[in-house]
């Protein structure tokens, strides 16, 4: 099986939102993001020194998601401290956002919470690779209640924005079921299989990650897409360091789905109709 190279990361999600300046109001005020640029209905996120994670596509005449359905599950900000996840903490608290969630994942500690469109959200720090709990091959995570006044113990001063370094670090996918989606995934595409609970999930990635994507069914096993065009995930990209890389990945992925080429990349669509963009 040929694997995609340690250097491959995430770039940007991109979702459609029935009111985008609420939604960008939320990314902003809550989350702590910036708007670094408004082109052609899309209103493109990130932090002041790196390029945009995060594209609000404007469409207000688009369905709800439906219940039910595969797509995001949540995506994922990863911020480069423990300090600064303390910070998001108390930002989300004084924006008085509604915290859904709070866990230790070994690797990782996070927050959970979603936007006003039921989007999912995880703002998470990683804890240094060494200290990743390791079966063989595997990582191992879990999820344990995150002690959040600990977290709140960290020094540094507020502040209204995400620090410098702040990423796209995993993007959270439901899928209608794993036996369809890590031959996509894994096979093709060609993330490492980095930890399985099966039937429910997996979690895939590049380079010894604990994950840049994972894989649910708890929409349901067996369960469709939502309708197209629905609001929601529009798509992620996955960035590889060369196109001769991309070539080959998309190569990999023509032979057991449809892939568009284009300027931007390669478009392609795994068994549940989530949409990946490859690029360089």
């Amino acid at each position: 099986m040929t694997e995609l190279p340690a250097e491959t990361r995430l770039g940007a999600i991109r979702l459609r939102v029935g009111d985008v300046d609420r939604a960008r109001s939320f990314y902003e005020a809550v989350i702590g993001l910036r708007t670094l640029g408004v082109t052609d209905g899309l209103t493109a996120l990130g932090v002041e020194d790196g390029r945009p994670f995060l594209e609000l596509q404007a469409a207000p005449d688009a369905p709800p998601r439906p219940r039910g359905t595969t797509g995001l599950f949540h995506l994922a900000v990863l911020v480069p401290t423990r300090a600064d996840l303390a910070r998001a903490l108390r930002r989300l608290v004084g924006a008085g956002a509604r915290l859904e969630g709070a866990s230790d994942h070994l690797v990782s500690e996070a927050l959970y919470l979603s936007d006003p469109e039921g989007n999912g959200i995880e703002l998470y720090r990683d804890r240094p690779r060494e200290q990743w709990p390791r079966t063989g091959e595997s990582i191992q995570m879990a999820t344990i209640p995150l002690d959040l006044e600990d977290l709140l113990t960290e020094n540094g001063a507020d502040a209204a924005v995400m620090p410098p370094g702040t990423t796209l670090g995993h993007v959270h996918l439901q899928v209608s079921d794993l036996e369809s989606a890590e031959p996509f995934w894994v096979d093709a595409l060609g993330f490492g299989l980095m930890a399985r609970m099966p039937p429910h999930a997996a979690f895939v990635a590049a380079g010894g990650y604990h994950h840049h994507v994972g894989l649910n069914t708890w929409a349901g096993i067996g369960a469709p897409p939502p309708p197209e065009g629905a609001r929601g995930l529009a798509r992620f990209e996955v960035v590889l360091p060369s196109e001769s890389e991309l070539d080959a990945a998309a190569e990999r992925l023509a032979r057991i789905s449809d892939v568009e080429r284009a300027e931007d990349g390669a478009l392609a669509r795994d068994p549940s109709r989530n949409a990946v963009l490859l690029r360089t």
